[in-house]
């Protein structure tokens, strides 16, 4: 009888041990800070501190909002409606603060670490992935209580104002887009000044030519 209790308790003790021992999905830690599993340990805390430098290293521009009462599906909604290169995630403020030590972000995160924290690190095209968040917010009927909190640009801290201001401004493409537009427009424009009969610089260029001629 004893032998046969000492049994089951060692077969308890041992599946204890496994479900401890062994991680859980790792799919809502991403998605989620992190608040069991994994994360929790030394490892994924080193794990995610990593992934977020890399993620500032790389972005032109981060912003966040709070991330308290949005479920899973809405932060999957989220995720998905953001152009490519911005990346979403919710961040813990100790794990953060440890990841912007030593970077341009670190003076400037000191005062958005607090609360919780959903983070928008964005390579490439603010202008879109601040629209994508403000149109859920509008959609959602979350204006009011999940607003961007503040975003930082090049060490430089920006209110909710100027982040909106931000977005509005013309991205990369665009203003390559205009400049290479603008270029191609030169030789039309000039042939077209050239063309017009009243022109000076038409007239300029008739008398030296006949200059030209008469040499």
């Amino acid at each position: 009888m004893v032998r046969a209790a000492l049994l089951l308790t060692l077969g308890v003790a041992t599946a204890s041990a496994f479900q401890i021992t062994q991680p859980l999905s790792r799919k809502g830690t991403q998605l989620c800070g992190g608040s069991s599993g994994y994360a929790t340990t030394v490892d994924g805390k080193k794990e995610k501190v990593e992934t977020v430098q890399g993620l500032l290293e790389s972005s032109q521009m981060i912003f966040t909002v709070p991330a308290s009462s949005l479920t899973v599906a809405e932060s999957e909604s989220i995720r998905r409606s953001m152009p490519e290169g911005t990346t979403v995630s919710v961040v813990k403020n100790t794990l953060m603060n440890r990841a912007v030590a030593g970077t341009d972000y670190e003076e400037a995160a000191q005062g958005l670490l607090k609360g919780s924290n959903m983070w928008f690190f964005i390579e490439e095209d603010i202008g879109a992935s601040i629209k994508a968040w403000n149109s859920f917010t509008k959609e959602s009927g979350k204006k009011e209580t999940h607003s961007i909190v503040g975003g930082i640009v090049e060490g430089t801290l920006y209110d909710p104002k100027g982040v909106d201001a931000i977005g509005k401004l013309p991205s990369k493409k665009e203003l390559y887009a205009k400049i290479a537009g603008g270029i191609k427009a030169v030789p039309t424009n000039v042939a077209r000044v050239i063309k017009a009969p009243n022109s000076k610089l038409a007239r300029a260029i008739k008398l030296a030519t006949a200059d030209e001629n008469k040499e």
